[in-house]
């Protein structure tokens, strides 16, 4: 034993960071996979799966707690992140590739920064709903004319979860708690469908098992592009009408979810972690993003996008305080748990 232990130690390579990904893998593996080759530098990357995302990660880093393994978190939205760091689990970077980055997407700490955003939206079955003739808002999931016919994940996991969270923030805590009490009666009736992902939200729609649902511009993106579905987009709440949600006789418009990206208190591998995070942080990450099938949105006016991602001010975006959200999350994951898993 002692003979073979010095062979079997080099059998495999060391990892010089471990970073854990809830960007999908099918988005993220090829960046990391030109991340080793152009610095030579072996990742353990951890990816997820599309039904706990972003909330598996976290319950991995935070038991993590004492120990810590990972290095780097890229997560695909950013409340979960808040927690993290409300949590005492990131410590600063501010990383010189974050230069231009708007303020709104930067902890004043610099314990994360965001990057290449996501936007709420609703896919729409472009063959079942005539062009004009679809869903404007919010409200318009308990609308008489779309019963049965129209859905929203489950808000436990993911940007699901982060828009709910930001209802309550935006709406109030009342107003918020009877809304997805009547998503849960609803769904009850048979006449508002819960699909456990917006994966499966966008599936459904492009199969004409629904007529529209709530779901992320990546995956409406990946829809029309990809799968080449009879699908178009709608941003909610934009303008004052039937079933749009309106907050002080304005729309609340739809939520804006950045990509974060920080480093781990206590990580066991800093510098190359830095490394890694100056090398996300890179205008050509936000590029090939915006060109991927995910079709993400810079957050930085100057990097390059097709015509069709188009630009941050192309539709009202929700005002919300992400890290408000953030101190909410845990709290509000509770109390939607006991309202959905009942």
């Amino acid at each position: 034993l002692l003979v073979l232990a010095p062979a079997l130690t080099g059998c495999g390579k060391e990892p010089d960071l471990v970073v854990r990904i809830s960007l999908d893998q099918e988005f993220s593996e090829a960046m990391i996979q030109e991340f080793e080759r152009e610095t030579g530098l072996v990742v353990e990357a951890q990816y997820d799966i599309e039904q706990t995302k972003t909330v598996g990660h976290v319950m991995g880093i935070l038991a993590e707690r004492g120990n810590p393994r990972t290095d780097v978190f890229w997560n695909n939205e950013i409340a979960q992140t808040v927690r993290l760091a409300e949590e005492g689990l990131l410590q600063p970077y501010d990383s010189p590739s974050a230069a231009g980055i708007p303020a709104m997407f930067r902890d004043p700490e610099r314990r994360w920064t965001g990057f290449a955003a996501r936007a709420r939206c609703l896919i729409v079955n472009a063959e079942e709903v005539p062009e004009g003739e679809g869903p404007r808002g919010t409200l318009d999931l308990f609308a008489e004319e779309w019963s049965g016919q129209a859905g929203i994940a489950r808000p436990l996991t993911g940007t699901t979860l982060t828009h709910a969270v930001a209802l309550y923030q935006v709406m109030g805590e009342e107003w918020a708690r009877d809304f997805f009490e009547r998503v849960v009666e609803r769904n009850a009736e048979g006449t508002v469908n819960l699909p456990e992902s917006n994966g499966q939200s966008m599936r459904q729609v492009g199969a004409g098992e629904l007529a529209w649902a709530w779901t992320d511009t990546d995956d409406f993106n990946v829809a029309l592009n990809v799968k080449e579905l009879p699908v178009r987009r709608v941003f909610p709440d934009q303008e004052a009408g039937d079933g749009v949600l309106m907050k002080d006789g304005e729309p609340i418009g739809t939520l804006l979810i950045p990509n974060t990206v920080m480093l781990l208190a206590d990580a066991p591998h800093p510098e190359a972690a830095k490394r890694f995070i100056d090398w996300v942080l890179r205008e050509e990450t936000e590029e090939k993003l915006a060109y991927a099938n995910s079709a993400q949105i810079p957050v930085r006016e100057a990097v390059k996008r097709p015509g069709h991602v188009g630009l941050l001010g192309d539709f009202k975006a929700m005002e919300v305080d992400y890290v408000e959200l953030g101190r909410e999350i845990a709290a509000r994951t509770e109390e939607l748990s006991q309202m959905f898993l009942r």
